[in-house]
């Protein structure tokens, strides 16, 4: 499936919920991993705000990406995030949507208003 890449720098991105856990399987807790190195994945919400519309989404990062310091409600950075459309069929109902990964998450500083004096 193809990935998109997502241009953050003139986004602002603030964390509405800590990094937990991506759980692959909820009947046994099993954690999900990386495909390819195997480390475990984190899930964290974010709010994405980007000329005058936000978003609330859910982004996947390894857990070696996420870093000391974020704070709820704080400015983060999310490097090479992508998007990747997926659909599924659940119990016989259609699915679809847009999943996020970002290669880490790191705390960030709010942009500086245009015309903003000191």
């Amino acid at each position: 499936m193809r990935t998109i890449r997502v241009e953050t720098s003139a986004a602002t991105i603030l964390l509405t919920e800590a990094p937990e856990p991506k759980v692959r399987d909820r009947q046994t807790g099993e954690i999900a991993k990386d495909a390819v190195s195997g480390e475990a994945l984190m899930t964290i919400g974010v709010v994405y705000i980007e000329e005058g519309e936000s978003s609330l989404i859910k982004v996947t990062v390894p857990e070696s990406g996420v870093s000391e310091g974020l704070a709820l409600g704080a400015p983060v950075s999310l490097p090479g995030l992508v998007a990747r459309p997926w659909e599924s069929v659940f119990n016989g109902q259609q699915r679809h949507g847009i999943a996020y990964r970002s290669a880490a998450v790191t705390p960030a500083v709010f942009p500086v208003a245009v015309g903003a004096t000191a």
